[in-house]
């Protein structure tokens, strides 16, 4: 079961689907007066649609994003004939919850673009919900081994270890950047993800969940960068990122990307959210190797802080590159 990462599109505005053209020929002679440039066309039904139980009350239901072509705003969940959640257009997932332990659910998506013009239903995906243990507060074990690889410039296959619980597992989830990202269901230990970007280095983690929505802890973290697709030139990514926390402070390694030229001002996010610029001669010294490069952070935040955090790199023509992978730490006093 495979599904594109939500947000793994262009960061431009999507393609505008094309429809009839917005000066139409309009003759005299044909006795015509006005010309209409109404678009009437739906887009296409979304496919890859896949439903899994998450809990006894709960399914999680996955689709493919629609073409960029087709300008959809939104998409529209369907239990049978009844519209259980509307989702904005960069949204592929949802959880349907509030439903009835050991019951066959069917659920539809439909898509809407800005012209109001509805799709036909995708294809019906189906799930049955467990059996309601409401006594089991007891999460599922982690699972103890993570392992991934790139399939390309666009896919990756992650398998992990099985977690056990004391009721059963019943799905485990991929996360990646601290965000749910998809689904399997509790016999399968590898999933194909699709829809990343070339060249980009992503860190992903799984946990195992349980009939009653107990969550375990996240299995061990694995990067995968992707490859780069044709035309493209050395990876962008700052490689081997780390950061430790320590007393009062937080220390960053990493090794500069091949662009060609020195590599002189670095973007870091910390929660998601850029933060500050970390320039050569302004704390940014070289560590052990050409390449290398170390930063130390002054910190002020209370120690039990959580903080993730990811960097990327300014290149020769003044964009910015790929990210580095993410590192998580806690602050110390």
């Amino acid at each position: 079961m495979s599904r594109p990462l939500p947000g793994s599109g262009s960061r431009g505005r999507p393609p505008v689907r094309r429809t009839a053209p917005l000066l139409a020929l309009c003759l005299a002679a044909t006795g015509l007066t006005s010309c209409s440039s109404a678009d009437t066309t739906p887009p296409a039904a979304p496919a890859g649609i896949t439903a899994q139980a998450g809990s006894a009350t709960s399914v999680h239901v996955m689709w493919q994003a629609a073409d960029p072509a087709d300008a959809v705003t939104n998409y529209q969940v369907f239990q049978a004939d009844r519209l259980v959640r509307e989702l904005p257009a960069d949204k592929t997932m949802v959880d349907v919850t509030g439903l009835t332990p050991q019951t066959a659910y069917a659920f539809t998506v439909r898509a809407r673009d800005a012209a109001g013009n509805t799709s036909a239903p995708s294809a019906s995906a189906r799930a049955t919900t467990p059996a309601d243990k409401p006594e089991d507060r007891q999460a599922p074990t982690a699972p103890a081994r993570t392992t991934g690889r790139a399939d390309g410039p666009r896919s990756a296959t992650l398998s992990w270890a099985p977690a056990s619980d004391d009721t059963g597992v019943t799905a485990y989830d991929v996360y990646q950047g601290g965000v749910r990202i998809h689904t399997t269901g509790p016999g399968e230990t590898s999933t194909t993800l699709t829809g990343l970007q070339p060249d980009t280095a992503y860190t992903f983690t799984v946990r195992a969940r349980d009939g009653a929505d107990n969550s375990s802890p996240d299995g061990p973290p694995v990067d995968v960068t992707t490859t780069p697709s044709a035309g493209q030139g050395p990876g962008t990514a700052p490689a081997e990122f780390t950061a430790t926390a320590s007393p009062g402070a937080v220390t960053l390694t990493w090794t500069a990307p091949d662009t060609g030229r020195p590599t002189t001002a670095y973007e870091l996010h910390v929660n998601g959210k850029p933060v500050t610029v970390i320039q050569f001669g302004a704390g940014a010294v070289p560590a052990s190797g050409a390449a290398g490069v170390e930063h130390r952070l002054t910190v002020t935040e209370p120690a039990g802080t959580r903080w993730t955090l990811k960097l990327r790199a300014r290149l020769p023509d003044g964009n910015w590159g790929a990210f580095s992978a993410e590192r998580s730490i806690v602050l110390v006093a």
